[in-house]
């Protein structure tokens, strides 16, 4: 089970207790040790588990009993860990399932960081595709230094020594048409739902295109789209009907974080999907290594640190390499006074949410939007603070009625009904 946390998102262990499945009576279920020493045997078990485990323990004594629990804390692994019989174990669920295939460790390395996609040779295509491109010319040109193309590819790692194959991030990086040569999907896809609501349907689908090229150009082109599209859609403020306005910067490192720090072994495109109040941006693969939702803002570690090193000599580079991406994004939605991004794991894609939802609390977002309007509707009010539960949102409007801030205007009732300031 140590083995499947470390491959997995980390967990902890009780030993010292059944599990229900053992035992069914909870008074039953304790078997404590005597002393901390009759655990040694599993603390060396844990010691011998390959790679090295990052786990903490510590002993509980058990109020009534002669005897303590073992508790073990296992944290994300940076590398795909085995038992001492060399089995490879991961959580489905709640079990610990051994991993056979050996295709499927590979594939587990890939998507811990543990090996990186980036450096898989593209056997077949020469050399050529990759040092006589224009994107090869205009980045050794805008080097201070400018460099021989070909030495560049190389000293890079972008070209391999061995019998001199592009590599997966040389493709990306300054292949022509970078599609071409990958074997798994290395573009993106912009969407936008003309709706607010979680589910679209189809015929809210107003826009599906995608966007491909090396990955600089990618990235500065998928940012450009998305500003167009942006700029058509108007959303209830508390200034009244508005043109969205999102932070920039948010959007361009997040955008720019999901396509250089994605796993290129999963075969799908990054997707960025608009809905008129928020925007979702979905890279492919989990989060590498150690980091995870809770310390993300504050560790850094690279899947694919030649993607992130080479586009860090382009002028205008779309990162410096510095880890304050995300950091980026979440101060400059906290100085818009919007709603901080929230980011989830939806199986092996990450997924960052961006809404136009005001930092303030809903109660001071209608005072504010009745401010410049004499009245609102539940749906406007809805729409303005990002409750989705129309009775949520009434609950809010009788607590400022309560308070005579607000009243509802006596002439329209039903779904017509409108709230006005006093």
């Amino acid at each position: 089970m140590a083995v499947a946390f470390g491959n997995s998102d980390g967990g902890e262990i009780s030993f010292g207790i059944k599990d229900d499945s053992e035992e069914s009576d909870p008074a039953k279920r304790l078997y404590t040790f005597s002393d901390p020493e009759e655990a040694n045997g599993i603390l060396q078990a844990l010691y011998e588990i390959n790679p090295p485990l990052i786990f903490r323990y510590s002993f509980v004594n058990v109020a009534n009993h002669n005897g303590c629990i073992l508790r073990v804390f296992v944290d994300k692994g940076q590398h795909v860990h085995a038992t001492a019989d060399g089995t490879v174990y991961r959580r489905v669920g709640a079990s610990s399932l051994p991993v056979k295939h050996p295709g499927d460790i590979t594939q587990m390395s890939f998507s811990k960081g543990a090996i990186s996609f980036e450096n898989v040779k593209l056997e077949g295509h020469s050399p050529e595709e990759i040092v006589d491109s224009n994107e090869t010319q205009y980045l050794t040109q805008s080097i201070p230094e400018r460099p021989d193309a070909l030495a560049f590819a190389v000293n890079e790692g972008l070209i391999d020594r061995t019998d001199w194959s592009p590599v997966v991030a040389g493709a990306l990086l300054l292949a022509e048409n970078p599609q071409g040569l990958i074997p798994t999907r290395c573009e993106c896809r912009i969407v936008f739902y003309d709706m607010r609501e979680d589910k679209p349907e189809r015929e809210h689908l107003k826009l599906n295109e995608t966007i491909g090229g090396p990955l600089f150009h990618q990235i500065h082109n998928v940012v450009k789209r998305v500003t167009e599209i942006l700029s058509d859609i108007s959303i209830i403020t508390t200034d009244g009907l508005k043109k969205v306005d999102y932070p920039p910067e948010a959007i361009w490192e997040i955008v720019t974080n999901a396509i250089i720090h994605r796993d290129y072994s999963i075969a799908d495109d990054v997707q960025v999907v608009i809905y008129q109040n928020r925007i979702e941006i979905i890279s492919p693969g989990t989060l590498p290594a150690f980091v995870n939702i809770q310390n993300i803002l504050d560790v850094r570690y690279s899947r694919n640190p030649k993607i992130v090193r080479t586009l860090r000599r382009y002028p205008d580079a779309p990162n410096q390499d510095l880890g304050e991406g995300l950091n980026t994004a979440f101060q400059k939605m906290q100085d818009r006074r919007l709603k901080a991004p929230t980011i989830e794991i939806l199986n092996n894609y990450v997924k960052v949410t961006i809404e136009h939802t005001p930092l303030a609390s809903p109660e001071e977002a209608v005072i504010a939007f009745l401010k410049n309007s004499d009245r609102i509707t539940n749906r406007q009010a809805r729409e303005l603070t990002g409750i989705k539960s129309e009775n949520q949102m009434k609950e809010v409007l009788y607590r400022l009625r309560d308070q005579q801030i607000i009243y509802l205007d006596p002439l329209l009732k039903g779904n017509k009904a409108t709230w006005m300031k006093r």
